[in-house]
């Protein structure tokens, strides 16, 4: 175990910042287009749909939109809370674009005080402490940050309406996370350490120190001592967020100081190669995009991609793993983006929030 004071020496609370959208020549208009029509074609599309329900009794077996009224579309509940971050970002990159004014009046449907009184009535009955945790909630917790760091008035108002639902989401993460004894790593939701780093970049954004002491605490037991990851294990078949990338780039957020990160991240993954041309992390193949789980995989070239470049933005610039860690995520951008067409609805109601996230930076301090 790490001792305190060592510990307090390399993981650093970062100070509160409030993300400046990047320069939109990453992400150009044309595809935010794109990305925007695949999030408002499905955010009020409530069938088909995958609920994951307790049942109480049998006045809960309702329809989606009778169960969550703001987040009913997009096959499932994150879904449609990410297709909500999808458009809210891209209004802040492109507020003129043709695609602006469908896009306000589809988040002004969702977000209403009494949706959001509905949501947190749902969340809060008996047996439903582990809904969506934590995939979900950082995703809601994600959205509440770029509503919040957007300085327009109808954005205000949606933060504020969606404050209650925050409130508890944030609340229920607190209660969790000093209960868990270990890690999940597995490649799916329910994988920690993709959801810590949502969940840290909203409390950077609140300036939320509770919240940021129990990632801290929960970095120390979990991830400060592993070594060499399996990486070469990977992808699983059904994969859309590598678990070593994940707790890498979740890490660079925790330890603050680059070397000391880069120390890490030798120990963790000593086998990131220093000269590029190397191929030492090849991008998932995809055999049939009209399958859901193999369909995983073009989210896992996109998440990879963008975990790629926090890790290397992680590291002191004269780091050699620099190079080659954004040449490997350029290699995996490169094979999933042209994938992200909306052609079969199991990709389509979701990669775009991956290729926006990709895209438009998010996650990274400008």
């Amino acid at each position: 175990m790490v001792r305190a004071a060592i510990l307090a020496a390399f993981f650093g609370s970062a100070a509160a910042h409030a993300e400046t959208p990047p320069h939109a020549a990453a992400l150009d208009a044309a595809a935010a287009g794109r990305f925007a029509d695949l999030a408002l074609t499905c955010l009020h599309q409530e069938y088909p749909n995958h609920v994951s329900l307790m049942l109480n009794s049998e006045a809960d077996a309702r329809p989606p939109h009778l169960l969550y009224p703001a987040f009913y579309g997009c096959l499932d509940w994150h879904s449609d809370v990410h297709g909500h971050w999808l458009l809210v970002r891209l209004l802040r990159l492109y507020p003129d674009a043709p695609f602006a004014a469908q896009a306000r009046a589809e988040i002004a449907k969702s977000l209403t005080p009494e949706t959001i009184a509905a949501e947190v009535a749902y969340m809060t009955q008996p047996g439903r402490a582990s809904f969506e945790r934590p995939y979900g909630l950082g995703w809601l917790l994600k959205l509440a940050a770029e509503l919040r760091q957007w300085n327009d008035p109808q954005a205000r108002e949606w933060s504020a309406t969606l404050a209650p639902l925050e409130t508890e989401v944030a609340r229920r993460i607190k209660v969790w996370v000093p209960k868990l004894s270990y890690p999940i790593r597995i490649g799916e939701h329910a994988q920690t350490a993709f959801s810590f780093g949502q969940i840290w970049d909203w409390a950077e954004v609140t300036q939320d120190t509770e919240m940021k002491e129990l990632l801290t605490g929960a970095a120390n037991r979990f991830y400060w001592n592993d070594k060499a990851c399996p990486i070469t294990y990977e992808p699983n078949g059904e994969d859309f967020i590598s678990p070593c990338l994940g707790e890498a780039d979740f890490m660079r957020r925790v330890v603050a100081d680059k070397k000391s990160y880069g120390e890490w991240l030798g120990t963790f993954l000593p086998n990131i190669p220093k000269e590029t041309g190397k191929d030492w992390l090849k991008p998932g193949i995809v055999t049939d995009r009209s399958d859901p789980k193999l369909a995983h995989l073009d989210g896992l070239n996109l998440s990879r991609a963008w975990m790629l470049r926090g890790i290397a933005s992680g590291l002191e610039s004269n780091d050699k793993r620099v190079k080659v860690l954004e040449e490997t995520s350029d290699k995996h951008r490169n094979e999933a983006l042209p994938n992200v067409t909306g052609e079969h609805y199991e990709g389509g109601h979701w990669l775009g929030t991956f290729a926006v996230y990709l895209e438009s930076k998010a996650g990274l301090k400008e």
